[in-house]
Formats: structure tokens, sequence, C-alpha cells
């Protein structure tokens, strides 16, 4: 049985347009992704499967309910402290900053070394601040960076060890801001501009990546879960700093305002918001390298409160009515 030669022509454009598409998605590294609208993070699962694992990032951090583990030792940077001839890529990729790292940086104080592979950021907008993707007792920040290394023990590199139990681990710095510029993170953005738009990235010297950690790289949170973009990989050791590091307000409007989550050939649109939404905790359990001080909730103080006006009270009526006793006989003593 012959085949018209309209539906050869149909099936011939079908099959040129089915090549194309597949040579587009080959040439993007796979299916597309977006924080919010018809590829936004609720429906990662459709394309990224283990985007709807138990084990996903980021968490609220609940300090009441974390284990201390007095044997996690303190993190330990190995040569991050490099050399002022040589050089950083910066990239903007549509969704973050992120900034190349070279392999002579490692990491300490894990079950095996790890080789520091690059860094990015998360943060928020004007309109909606809140900008570190994890919490710790139900507060965000503003902004959030994550320090990306690899099991240099286990794998050859990163791509070998990105969806691999234990292949990578992540270091979050939580960022708060506050008068005075942050010098360390002065070197990231005040090199923004340069890469405003998607795609575009440069070459910036490098400096002391040491100076974007925060102050006692004891005091940490760590816990087992996944990247916190697609494709979500479970194969990340977090730890997650307790202390803060602050820049200047000044710093996070530029980081906020100067970057584009589009090419420079499309209209323009500011990447913001490029923040997770929290994750289930599930059955995992959060260990703190530190013990933590219970302080007391606001239900608890009010109760202190209420208890201590009630006892007072009851006092005062146990009083009042020993008074009265006391005080009957005296004026019957006085009428006789």
């Amino acid at each position: 049985m012959s085949i018209p030669s309209t539906c050869r022509m149909d099936g011939m454009l079908l099959g040129s347009f089915a090549l194309i598409l597949v040579i587009c998605h080959s040439l993007v590294g796979g299916a597309s992704w977006t924080y919010t609208g018809d590829h936004g993070q609720e429906h990662w699962p459709d394309s990224f499967p283990d985007c709807n694992g138990t084990a996903q990032s980021p968490i609220n951090i609940k300090t009441g309910e974390v284990t201390y583990n007095g044997s996690l030792p303190p993190i330990q940077p190995v040569r991050y402290r490099t050399s002022g001839d040589s050089t950083f890529t910066l990239t903007n990729n549509g969704h973050t900053v992120k900034l190349s790292l070279p392999p002579l940086m490692r990491l300490r104080g894990l079950s095996n070394n790890f080789t520091a592979v690059q860094l990015h950021l998360h943060w928020g907008s004007e309109e909606h601040p809140g900008g570190s993707e994890h919490h710790i007792n139900d507060q965000d920040y503003p902004a959030e960076l994550h320090i990306v290394h690899y099991n240099a023990d286990r794998f050859a590199d990163i791509n070998e060890a990105k969806d691999k139990p234990n292949g990578l681990a992540v270091l979050g710095i939580l960022i708060t801001t506050g008068s005075s510029d942050n010098p360390g993170y002065a070197n990231i953005i005040n090199a923004l501009q340069r890469v405003s738009f998607a795609d575009q990235s440069v070459t910036i010297p490098s400096f002391n990546v040491e100076e974007l950690l925060p102050s006692k790289l004891d005091q940490y949170f760590r816990y087992s879960g996944s990247l916190t973009t697609p494709p979500c990989f479970q194969s990340v050791t977090w730890t997650v700093f307790h202390n803060p590091v602050q820049i200047s307000q000044s710093q996070m409007d530029k980081l906020r305002k100067t970057l584009h989550s589009t090419p420079v050939s499309r209209p323009p649109e500011v990447l913001e918001k490029n923040v997770r939404h929290i994750q289930p905790v599930n059955k995992r359990t959060v260990y703190s390298s530190f013990v933590i001080e219970k302080g007391l909730s606001a239900g608890v103080i009010v109760a202190i409160v209420f208890g201590v006006l009630g006892g007072v009270l009851l006092i005062s009526i146990a009083l009042y009515f020993i008074i009265m006793v006391i005080k009957r006989p005296i004026a019957h003593i006085g009428k006789a």
C-alpha cells in the first residue's frame, strides 16, 4: 500500500521538527526549569524525579529538635587563601551567579576529603527580602552562600560524584545585612555588573575565599540532603553554619537588582527570589556540633508570667482572709 505524497511530506516535516527538538534539548543540557511558572519548582518532579525524594533540601532547622554530636570536628578549609596571581571565573547562568573554584581548594572536617568546585548565591527581592534557602527556627535571612565540593577520596570529579551517596559536601553560609561593606563579598558583588545577563562570564582576580566564611567554624548543623536545584540529587552532606555573615544593605541591593535571568538578546527579567521552598525533614536527624542554649519560647514565657501573676493573686487572697480572721477576735475584745 502506497503512502500519499502529502502524508510523506507531513511525516518528513514532523520528523525534522522532532530532530530539531532533540538537538535543542541536548544543547541546553536537558529539561529547562525555573523557580516559578510553568516550569517552576512545583513541577520539577515531572522532569527531575529526585526532586520528589524524601531527603530534599533546604530545610527549616529547629534547634529544639537537633541532636548534639560532640564528635563533629571544626570545618577546616584547605588552601582557600589563593595566590594573588591566579584568577577565578564568575558566571551568570540564568539561575544564580557562580564562581568557579580551583581544585587545590579542599575541605576537611568530614568523613572524607572534599575538593572545591564552585560557589554560588541565593537571594530574595525588595518586596520579598527573605533570600536564604535554609531557615533556623522558622527565621530566614536575606541571602545564602553555598560552597560546593565533591568527595575526592571516592570519585574522580564532580560529574562522577554528583548523584552518588556522600558524593557532595556543601557549606551553607547565611547572610544578613548591616551598615558596613564586607570586603570579602565585595570581590564578587563589585563584578556583578560585568555578568548582568545570563550566559555572561568574566575573569576576576582571585581572593581569600575564607573571608566569605563566618566566625566559629566549629559551630554548625549537619544533615544529609540534596541539591536545592534540579536534578535535586540526594547526594549532599550539608554543613549549615550557625553564625551568619554580614554584608551591607548597599551590597544586598546590588545583588538583588544587578543580575538578569535572561540573555542580552531577550527582554530583560531581573534575577531574584532564586530560593527553593522549605522541604520536609521526614525521618532525618539534624546534628549540631555545639551545645545549644535552650532559650525559653514565647509560650513558655507567657505561661510563666501568668503563673507568677496567679500565684501573687492567690497569696494576696490568702493574706486577706488571714487578716480578716485575726481582726474578728480583736473586734470582739474591744466590745467586751
